[in-house]
């Protein structure tokens, strides 16, 4: 991505290569995706 592409790379890895601090963000954002979009189904059911 033009202009913000390497601090997006930096901010999403964690730092300038892929580490143990990746792994933890990449670990955190798959436990906490499934709460997410359970949230969310049962928001969108409560307004049915």
């Amino acid at each position: 991505i033009p202009y913000i592409g390497t601090d997006l790379v930096e901010w999403i890895w964690g730092g300038f290569s892929v580490d143990k601090a990746t792994l933890t963000r990449f670990f955190a954002f798959h436990f906490i995706l499934p709460f997410i979009v359970s949230a969310l189904a049962a928001v969108h059911l409560l307004f049915l």
